[in-house]
């Protein structure tokens, strides 16, 4: 007796039907499109097994019905984008919502590489150099006056020179005597030590850091023999073209302070006038 050739779902006999195997098991045409047919998001049609499935993201498609949202042309083998669950085409979708480039204005297409700053977008061989005219890429570069600048052209035409190395200053930097230098070439004519931050003082036009300046050109205290700054306030004595600080200007004999008191000299010394009343 011959074995019976039934669907798995309906029991009818398959002998000289079509059918389709699942997982090892037959089914007729009828019973396998409404079990596991994909239904089409265009048409809301089954997807039969004689026609071809086309999906995207756990959605199908006849492939008739796989088209543009906006043109409907077909977007069978052909790139699209997805927006709002609508598929459409690429120049539906560059046209509705791709950026313009802010030199050509025209719509820079996706999968195309785009250069963005602040808001605006380019196409890479829009974003250029407003000196030079070549393209910047992912190179450094500087705003200024509504155009973009490699580091060398904004350096040429824009950026002060350091009057100690010529070269130009692109941030920070000192300015003396009205001129500009860089924080590390602006430093002590004696120590070379930098000035930038600290007290300095000048002779003949050339900066010194007030130690320098001191041990260089101020004037020796006649009692401990160090240098009178007179900077920054300090005071000191003066008499007969010597000078002492004024912590140093003490009798001689008895130390006492003889700052805003009357003194006498005995040659180099000085003295109170208790002290000097012997002389």
């Amino acid at each position: 007796m011959t074995e019976r050739f039934d669907c798995h779902n309906c029991k009818e006999s398959l002998f000289g039907q079509k059918y389709i195997l699942r997982e090892e098991d037959p089914y007729c045409v009828k019973c396998y499109e409404s079990l596991y047919s994909n239904t089409c998001e265009e048409c809301k049609k089954p997807i039969g097994s004689d026609a071809k499935d086309l999906s995207y993201k756990d959605r199908h498609w006849h492939e008739s019905c796989f088209h543009c949202f906006q043109c409907q042309s077909s977007l069978v083998d052909k790139p699209f984008a997805a927006k709002d669950d609508h598929l459409l085409c690429t120049e539906c979708y560059s046209n509705e919502y791709s950026s313009k480039c802010s030199e050509c204005k025209k719509t820079i297409m996706p999968g195309t590489r785009k250069m963005e700053y602040k808001g605006n977008s380019w196409h890479e061989t829009c974003f250029i150099c407003a000196r030079c005219q070549q393209p910047i890429g992912t190179k450094s570069f500087i705003p200024k006056d509504d155009q973009n600048f490699c580091v060398a052209c904004y350096e040429k035409q824009f950026a002060m020179q350091c009057v100690q190395c010529k070269k130009p200053i692109t941030t920070g930097g000192v300015t003396y005597r009205e001129q500009p230098w860089h924080k590390e070439c602006f430093i002590c004519t004696g120590c070379k030590q930098q000035l930038s931050g600290q007290r300095f003082t000048s002779r003949d036009e050339f900066p010194y850091c007030l130690n320098c300046f001191s041990n260089l050109y101020a004037k020796k205290c006649a009692g401990c023999s160090n240098p009178i700054s007179g900077l920054g306030g300090s005071k000191y004595i003066s008499f007969e073209e010597r000078q002492w600080h004024n912590d140093c200007f003490n009798c001689k004999k008895c130390s006492v302070s003889l700052v805003g008191r009357g003194f006498l000299t005995d040659r180099d010394d000085i003295l109170c006038p208790e002290c000097g009343k012997d002389i």
